[in-house]
């Protein structure tokens, strides 16, 4: 298989995806990649071996972002060697296209191009806030399995149950899950490893909400008596976890390794491309799509 090239559009406030996923692909240059403003990016990407640990099946070869001087920082910082003026010019260009911000109300303008020209994509966590928008991103698909979106964590090598796990649980009567700052663009990096966890595709029961100025707590019922509850802390500095506690044995899951995760789930949706396997499912997606609406109706 030829190596692919990808298209990388970003920034978002907060989020330093351009950065880090451009490295996995990339590589990165020491130096350039101080100056990121996101100081844990360097942080674990030295804890890696480059190139050893680099995705080998596709590169990042163009970027747009917003600002121009962002662009070029971005580039310099992770081997990218063009950087174009429109967003759309990197239709045509490249394999597929990484929409690497997570404020979802825009989505749907950035995609909508290379939805349209059947190039794939992966649409960074949550895909949308609430299922009517999701919906219509699903839409201009031009083929099933056009569209990846995914929470990385979701690809977290500590938030998947193997077999003796769950044996050593017995049955799971609940499942506590904590992340920091907010629900609609967080709560999804839990919300997704849970549902993996369950019988996701069952009827919600009930969902509850219990806010305070610093906290959100989303609780839901399902039908079949198994309780999940979402808790985001804001500026907290707390570990993301998931508690699970079943008839026999309760187990903590605890999120470590981000650069894994991101790996991971990138790597999925190379594979996903040259038709290896194949994006979470559109039924998962507005499952995941239909507790952050409702958690957010309900407050």
């Amino acid at each position: 298989m030829k190596q692919l090239t990808l298209g990388m559009i970003g920034l978002s406030p907060g989020n330093g995806h351009p950065y880090s996923w451009s490295a996995i692909f990339n590589g990165y240059d020491q130096s350039y990649m101080a100056n990121c403003p996101f100081p844990i990016i360097s942080q674990y990407l030295s804890k890696q071996s480059f190139p050893e640990d680099q995705i080998k099946q596709a590169s990042v070869t163009h970027i747009w972002t917003q600002n121009k001087t962002t662009s070029n920082q971005i580039a310099k910082a992770t081997f990218i060697p063009t950087i174009v003026d429109s967003y759309q010019d990197m239709i045509g260009q490249v394999d597929g296209i990484l929409l690497a911000r997570d404020d979802a109300e825009n989505h749907l303008m950035f995609a909508k191009p290379f939805l349209e020209a059947g190039l794939p994509i992966y649409i960074d966590k949550p895909l949308a806030y609430d299922a009517k928008t999701a919906q219509k991103l699903f839409n201009l698909q031009q083929y099933k399995h056009q569209l990846f979106t995914a929470s990385a964590l979701a690809y977290s090598p500590e938030f998947i149950l193997d077999s003796s796990q769950r044996a050593a649980l017995g049955k799971i009567i609940t499942i506590n899950a904590v992340v920091i700052k907010d629900w609609l663009r967080y709560g999804v990096h839990v919300i997704e490893p849970v549902l993996k966890m369950i019988n996701w595709q069952q009827p919600i029961q009930k969902v509850s909400v219990t806010s305070t100025k610093l906290t959100k707590v989303v609780t839901v019922a399902w039908q079949d008596g198994l309780v999940t509850t979402f808790q985001v802390l804001g500026d907290s500095s707390a570990p993301i976890t998931i508690d699970l506690i079943g008839k026999d044995q309760s187990i903590r899951l605890v999120h470590t390794d981000t650069f894994t995760a991101f790996k991971n789930s990138l790597q999925h949706f190379i594979k996903s491309i040259s038709k290896q396997n194949f994006p979470p499912s559109q039924e998962f997606v507005m499952q995941v799509i239909n507790v952050i609406e409702q958690g957010n109706l309900n407050d």
